[in-house]
């Protein structure tokens, strides 16, 4: 058995990192509030452009618009093809970063005309490691989704796809299925199908033809680019809500077990100053009778 000094360092070691990963907890769970928070906020004017886009797409049938253009003409072993891989900067958080480096790897392989774009310094080291190029950076945008950062991403991507430097273009991510599941995505952002835009008839929706000014054309020009901003925003901020859930997770099993450690470190010290005394008391009874 240690003795009471090394048991009562390693008790307040124990302390120290306890303290340590509450707050870490903390943090996470208060960063996760904020950003859910700040995606329902601009859901509903999102979720607007893409009932939008779907009632302009059922009434205009025969629309061929860029954006909507599958280039079926090239085959699959010449189809370039951009990859988005979301991970977090930091580590710390269980299994969340592996999972979705796991699938991109799974994803690509096999693939010659690839291009890689990730976002966050564990994506980014990772495939530097492995020696695989990575055609573009995003920094500081894993720990702070917002609005104008998936603009710039957006508008990016978007001028590859047109300038028909990628014929697809895929985001992976992990999505929060639940509060207990965290599933590692993989999302084709562009081309669009119009089978994601269902379209179900409102009460007060109108009837007959539609005439769009100047054209269906340049009406879709103005709403998809605002789609796709809304959509990698939203792979963003789901993301980042996975990555802090998970360091919940695994900051809450660390601070489960530092306190098992110190419950048991307890009884090892009481065991131990027990036995010191114990011990204590037989040395004077001893000295007494010899000194008789």
């Amino acid at each position: 058995m240690a003795g009471i000094k090394e048991i009562r360092t390693h008790i307040k070691s124990v302390e120290q990192t306890l303290k340590i990963t509450n707050a870490m907890y903390l943090i996470s769970s208060s960063s996760l509030r904020k950003a859910r928070k700040q995606l329902n906020d601009v859901e509903p004017y999102f979720h607007k452009i893409e009932t939008t886009i779907a009632d302009i797409l059922h009434h205009s049938p025969d629309i061929h618009h860029p954006f909507f253009d599958p280039r079926r003409t090239i085959p699959p072993e010449e189809r370039k093809l951009g990859y988005v891989v979301i991970t977090g900067d930091k580590g710390m958080a269980g299994a969340y970063n592996h999972n979705v480096l796991k699938l991109a790897e799974e994803h690509m392989a096999g693939r010659t005309n690839t291009s890689l774009f990730v976002v966050g310094q564990a994506g980014r080291s990772h495939f530097q490691e492995l020696g695989i190029r990575v055609d573009g950076e995003f920094l500081y945008t894993a720990q702070d989704p917002t609005m104008p950062r998936a603009r710039d991403i957006a508008e990016f991507l978007i001028q590859l796809f047109l300038d028909k430097k990628l014929d697809e273009i895929h985001v992976v991510f992990t999505q929060m299925v639940n509060p207990i599941t965290l599933q590692p995505t993989i999302l084709q952002l562009l081309p669009l199908s119009r089978d994601i835009f269902p379209w179900e008839e409102q009460p007060s929706s109108y009837q007959g033809s539609v005439t769009y000014v100047p054209s269906v054309g340049e009406v879709m020009d103005h709403l998809v680019p605002g789609y796709l901003k809304g959509v990698l925003f939203g792979t963003l901020v789901e993301s980042f809500c996975s990555e802090q859930h998970a360091r919940m997770t695994a900051m809450k099993a660390a601070s489960d077990n530092a306190r098992e450690m110190l419950r048991t470190l307890s009884l090892d010290y009481n065991r131990a100053r027990q036995s010191a005394i114990t011990q204590e008391i037989t040395e004077i009874v001893g000295g007494a009778q010899a000194a008789r």
